[in-house]
């Protein structure tokens, strides 16, 4: 909890430093309100307290001026720290709550801790962040718990955060749980054009807050690779956040001129805050050109500006889609007011990327400049989960970076439905409905009948399953917007997970969303030596061809995993007779289940799940 406590202080000196005020005037400061789930199953999905250490993470980072509230709930809902501007008696008052947050309740009421916390209307746009396990469990009676539960979860989803979202109230919705209902936190996000995670360890709690802070709050940073960043004329003052283990070596700083820095060693104008697990470095009117740290950091560490020439960008979402690229627009201003294009550099490059958790690009694009603003369309990612998209302002003379958290999602959601054996399908991306769209389902070689169950779901029947089999329903859509028709790729949903037998689980590949420089045609005369190599995964095809349906069902999900091998090891062998005996393997075993399912007609066949 100490080591979260101080990574807050030093957020809380990046956010309430100047850099904060370099960002474009607001009529009115942001209301964030923090909602702290109290009950029972915390007890065993919190065990390590990380929401106490969050609450005081949140007391650290609200800057002084913005205004605050905290609410706790489990069965019922209470307010110990009323919406007010947040100043130091506001932060004592909310670190009086941290006691309370251990005095676990037998409930869960999310619906309504959420309709209280967003009930009084605030000073600005208001953020409610959501810390909570993600199950609601009502009081009353055992018979009928499971129906009234649904539907507070129904009225949460479908009534309460659309009305919300109207108002312009945002959910940033944090799960403590991978046992979570995801779904519902993700939706709760998606809804409000909010984030939404899962944290375990105090190391991803400060990720998602810092994502949820640098959205309300953004700032300008310059890039920081390989130890080193460049800090140009008109940079007032910055800051270095460098995160790194308790066990690492003592870091040193180097400005331009080849003076070496450190935590026990800097002139007094210089702050440097030196923990166990992070280094918080600001300086005030720094010496121009590349400053160097030299010690082992995190990718995490960042160099934050204040500077009169900053960054801007048109309105981000916090919800990106598969398949669906990304209009994007940037410019740079002074004091406030944009630069013309007379008044850029001539060799200023603007280059839009979304990136993973783990730093990979997922999809980039040069934005080009049309008086004095750079504009471009991001191509759509190639996977889901948490990103971050990255817009980088570069030149001799300058460098600006803007980073906002994102959350990637697919442009239509497949759920189990109430009833064990449908499939809900429901329209995530906001221009897709029954009018437009028509979903598409496949289950072991053979398409399903995809039926509409609402203005913007789907439903898919299911038939009876061998229990034993865990299989993928394989999902696609042809949409059709601004005059276009195209399909789109859904990820695959697993049916029987808790199957012995799993066929297909790898998930769909997605493709470079960025396109890569044409390679020159071949020879029509001559073999490509990759389709020589080939040639033995295809004959494999052929022959399953000759298979009964789920065969060739299964030959569908690995045959792309089997010509990557071709190409890359396709004089290998041991590798061919590897594969021929996996596909003899699953030429018995078809048989042998199909075998076995005649004699087992009249069994009870249990319900598939997902």
């Amino acid at each position: 909890m100490r080591v979260i406590v101080r990574l807050g202080l030093c957020c809380l000196l990046l956010l309430s430093s100047p850099l904060l005020l370099a960002q474009p005037a607001s009529s009115s400061h942001p209301d964030v309100r923090v909602i702290f789930d109290v009950s029972g199953s915390m007890k065993d999905n919190d065990p390590d307290q990380l929401s106490a250490s969050a609450l005081e993470l949140l007391v650290t980072l609200l800057p002084s001026g913005v205004h605050g509230g905290l609410w706790t709930f489990g069965e019922s809902v209470d307010n110990p720290v009323p919406v007010g501007p947040v100043d130091s008696q506001w932060r004592r008052q909310a670190l009086q709550v941290a006691p309370a947050l251990a005095e676990y309740q037998q409930f869960t009421d999310i619906e309504e801790a959420v309709r209280q916390a967003s009930n009084s209307s605030g000073e600005g746009r208001r953020h409610l962040i959501l810390l909570t396990d993600g199950r609601i469990d009502l009081p009353g009676t055992t018979s009928g718990q499971a129906a009234r539960n649904a539907e507070s979860r129904r009225r949460l989803l479908d009534e309460l955060a659309p009305r919300l979202a109207e108002q312009g109230v945002v959910i940033h919705a944090i799960a403590f749980s991978p046992d979570a209902d995801l779904t519902m936190v993700e939706q709760l996000g998606h809804a409000t054009d909010g984030l939404a995670t899962v944290v375990e360890t105090p190391e991803t709690l400060l990720r998602a807050f810092l994502g949820i802070f640098e959205r309300i709050f953004p700032v300008d940073q310059v890039p920081f690779e390989g130890g080193r960043f460049t800090i140009d004329p008109e940079v007032e003052s910055f800051s270095a956040l460098l995160f790194h283990d308790p066990e690492s070596p003592p870091l040193t700083l180097i400005d331009p001129e080849g003076r070496r820095y450190r935590a026990d060693d800097h002139p007094e104008g210089m702050h440097w805050q030196n923990e166990s697990r992070f280094d918080l470095i600001t300086i005030p009117d720094p010496r121009e050109g590349e400053w160097r740290v030299e010690g082992e950091f995190s990718a995490d560490s960042r160099i934050s500006v204040d500077s009169s020439l900053a960054l801007r960008t048109s309105e981000l979402p916090a919800t990106h889609y598969l398949d669906f690229d990304l209009p994007l627009s940037a410019w740079l201003v002074r004091d406030g007011a944009p630069l013309t294009a007379k008044a850029l550099p001539g060799d200023l490059r603007v280059r839009a990327e979304l990136r993973g958790l783990d730093g990979a690009v997922q999809s980039g694009v040069a934005l080009e400049e049309d008086n004095g603003r750079f504009e471009g369309v991001l191509p759509a990612p190639s996977v889901t989960g948490n990103a971050s998209l990255v817009v980088d302002a570069d030149s001799a003379e300058f460098q600006r970076q803007q980073v906002q958290a994102m959350n990637v999602l697919p442009a239509i959601s497949a759920n189990l439905g109430r009833r064990a054996r449908e499939v809900i399908l429901s329209a995530e991306h906001p221009r897709l409905d029954t009018e437009n769209t028509r979903p598409h389902a496949e289950l072991q070689g053979e398409s399903l009948e995809v039926d509409t169950a609402g203005e913007r779901r789907w439903r898919v029947d299911l038939p009876s399953l061998d229990p034993d089999i865990s299989v993928p329903l394989l999902l696609s859509a042809t949409i059709t917007l601004d005059g276009q028709t195209r399909e789109i790729r859904l990820p695959r949903l697993m049916l029987n997970t808790d199957a012995q037998i799993g066929l297909g689980e790898a998930r769909i590949e997605g493709m470079q969303a960025e396109r890569l420089p044409e390679t020159p045609a071949a020879d029509p005369d001559s073999k490509p030596e990759e389709e020589v190599q080939a040639d033995l995964a295809v004959r494999i095809g052929l022959a399953i061809n000759a298979l009964p349906r789920q065969a060739q069902s299964l030959w569908r999900e690995v045959q792309p995993g089997v010509e990557r091998l071709a190409r890359t090891h396709g004089d290998d062998l041991r590798l061919w007779v590897l594969i021929a005996g996996a596909a003899l393997l699953m030429m018995v075993l078809v048989l042998w289940r199909r075998a076995n399912r005649r004699r087992r007609r009249r069994r009870h066949v249990e319900e598939p799940h997902v």
